[in-house]
């Protein structure tokens, strides 16, 4: 396993205790990032609290070689998408896309959330259903749009 997956394992059921769960999890260039998340947001003294935390344990169980920077913090408006349960929470919303070198023709692309498996994804482009599996997606998150929302996406953002 490597250590992302240890980290994972270690602090993902004393999140889940404090009603958080961890979104996402890279390890890389001597930075531990961790993505912590719940329906309605995370607080600013939720983010806190889960740093303090995850730092103690981490210095406890010596699960990170040599130096390192802690980053906890909230996915934001903009929450990137690396999973397929991350595609399946983002359905119905506007995506941005970025393909690997090896496909031919436009990589980047943006359109509405159609649909997500375990093989991939269906993005709507301009009424055009574009089908795309996750090994060509090199990056991908989801847009905010600014501007006055109905009272139904209210509901369902609050809601997740």
């Amino acid at each position: 396993m490597s250590v992302a997956d240890d980290v994972h394992d270690l602090l993902a059921p004393l999140f889940q205790g404090r009603g958080l769960e961890v979104y996402d999890l890279r390890y890389g260039g001597g930075v531990l990032r961790i993505i912590v998340d719940k329906p309605g947001g995370v607080s600013l003294d939720e983010v806190a609290d889960a740093s303090k935390v995850a730092s103690r344990l981490l210095d406890d169980h010596d699960m990170v070689q040599g130096r390192y920077t802690l980053e906890i913090s909230s996915p934001g408006l903009e929450r990137p998408l690396r999973r397929p349960e991350h595609y399946n929470q983002a359905m119905g919303e506007t995506v941005s896309i970025k393909l690997g070198p090896h496909i031919d023709g436009a990589r980047r692309i943006q359109g509405v959330l159609m649909g997500s498996d375990d093989e991939g994804i269906t993005v709507d482009v301009d009424g055009v259903p574009r089908r795309m599996v996750y090994g060509d997606i090199a990056k991908a998150k989801t847009v905010f749009e600014w501007g006055p929302m109905s009272e139904k996406n209210l509901k369902e953002k609050s809601s997740r």
